[in-house]
């Protein structure tokens, strides 16, 4: 039974789980759009470390809805990689 110390500690970090996913599927969605009208483009650099700070979620999504970033091994295996070690790391801490 967690306590009244840790409740809105849990809280905050859904919301910060949600905000910087919504936030990662829209960039994904820019970058698509960016290279398709032939704009300088957002750096993967930034792409991967959207979704190592906690945005693995919305990177997939985004990949999966703007068909963006599929074919680069990169974000293909390492996007689900770092999703995986998300998860474990959560369990693992929340024992």
């Amino acid at each position: 039974m967690p306590t009244a110390k840790v409740i809105p500690m849990l809280n905050a970090l859904l919301y910060y789980l949600i905000v910087i996913n919504v936030v990662t599927f829209l960039v994904y969605g820019i970058d698509k759009w960016k290279a398709e009208q032939g704009y300088w483009r957002i750096s993967e650099a930034t792409l991967l470390i959207l979704a190592v700070i906690g945005g693995s979620i919305g990177a997939l999504l985004g990949m999966k809805i703007w068909h963006h970033k599929t074919m680069h091994k990169k974000f293909k295996y390492g996007l689900p990689g770092i999703l995986i070690i998300q998860i474990v790391l959560i369990g693992y801490l929340s024992k």
